[in-house]
């Protein structure tokens, strides 16, 4: 097999939450604008795994961290780092969609405005290339201003994509991404995903073998917090 080069890089992470051992010992490399897939049965700690590649494992109380996690050969866990340009470097996608509570523009523009665009043509321009990137824009150029809250589960997703890509990560992260849509949504999200590791690197979490197999160049297979197979 041909050497791939690594975007994340794991060495002897150890997760506890509280006395819970939940990851033990995981050494692996995720590799650079590819889609590598986690998988295992439900538990065995692949929503951890994930999060502890952008801190958002930090939210957790009670959790001990120990080990090595490189992005970029950068060492995320050194106290010295912004967690702030952490995650924006790396951004997620969880299981259920979670438009934020304005209108379809602004939870694109949302991310955007934070970092500190603030020139109106420059964040239209921004809201409809990610909403074409993410497969949106044709379903709801007319109706931007409109409240996300109203589009369906399947277009609320695209959405959360769409605003996940406008702060321009280099890694996309997947919490079981389609297991709350219909196959139709599903399937269109999953396009998505082949379409854009040309541009990203790609790590989805899924239960199901079927959805591994379409879109895994890589797979980790984790049982009882433990690597068994990369």
């Amino acid at each position: 097999m041909e050497r791939f080069k690594p975007h994340i890089s794991v060495d002897k992470l150890n997760v506890f939450y509280g006395k819970h051992h939940v990851l033990k010992d995981i050494s692996v490399e995720i590799p650079e604008k590819q889609i590598t897939v986690v998988i295992g049965p439900s538990g065995c700690g692949k929503t951890t795994l994930l999060k502890s590649f952008n801190r958002l494992i930090d939210l957790v109380d009670g959790i001990t961290v120990s080990g090595n996690v490189m992005v970029d050969g950068m060492d995320i866990y050194n106290g010295k780092i912004d967690i702030t340009q952490i995650r924006k470097k790396i951004g997620m996608l969880s299981q259920k969609p979670y438009p934020l509570p304005m209108s379809i523009y602004d939870n694109v523009a949302y991310g955007p405005r934070i970092h500190g665009i603030r020139k109106r043509k420059e964040l239209d321009g921004i809201v409809e290339h990610y909403l074409q990137v993410a497969g949106l824009w044709d379903e709801v150029k007319d109706r931007l201003k409109s409240p996300a809250s109203r589009l369906s589960a399947g277009q609320q997703q695209r959405l959360c994509l769409a605003r996940t890509l406008a702060v321009e990560p280099e890694i996309i992260l997947g919490d079981e991404p389609t297991s709350a849509l219909d196959p139709v949504s599903a399937k269109r999200i999953e396009k998505e995903f082949v379409e854009l590791k040309k541009d990203y690197t790609i790590v989805i979490v899924t239960h199901i073998l079927r959805q591994a197999k379409r879109l895994a160049d890589y797979v980790i297979f984790l049982y009882m917090g433990e690597v068994i197979e990369h």
